[in-house]
């Protein structure tokens, strides 16, 4: 009984650390692979060095960017830090999902 009481602060401790530090971390990990997955050519981004740019070229793990009028970057996926604006497309397939919900709804 007494190693229990012993052991107990210690996974009260890691069960603290585990649920504000490690799980919020591991679901942000998540959601960004999950938007790097989803990127498409006319996203507008931002890359961890603060670039901003326009995807105009996407390869598997290569993504080249316009950053300027005649200025082309060349980008492994992983250097985008988050999507700024997605492009037109994408918003069109997204508007078309939520009229269909409301059609359904009526």
């Amino acid at each position: 009984m007494e190693y229990l009481y012993a052991i107990l602060p210690w996974v009260l401790i890691f069960g603290i650390f585990w649920f504000f530090l490690i799980r919020p971390q591991q679901k942000q990990k998540k959601e960004h692979q999950n938007m790097l997955e989803n990127l498409s050519v006319g996203d507008k981004i931002v890359t961890i060095g603060g670039i901003k740019g326009k995807i105009i070229k996407l390869k598997e793990n290569n993504i080249r960017v316009r950053v300027s009028s005649n200025v082309d970057i060349d980008f492994v996926k992983s250097a985008i830090s988050r999507v700024e604006e997605k492009s037109d497309s994408s918003k069109k397939i997204e508007n078309t999902d939520e009229t269909e919900t409301e059609k359904e709804k009526e």
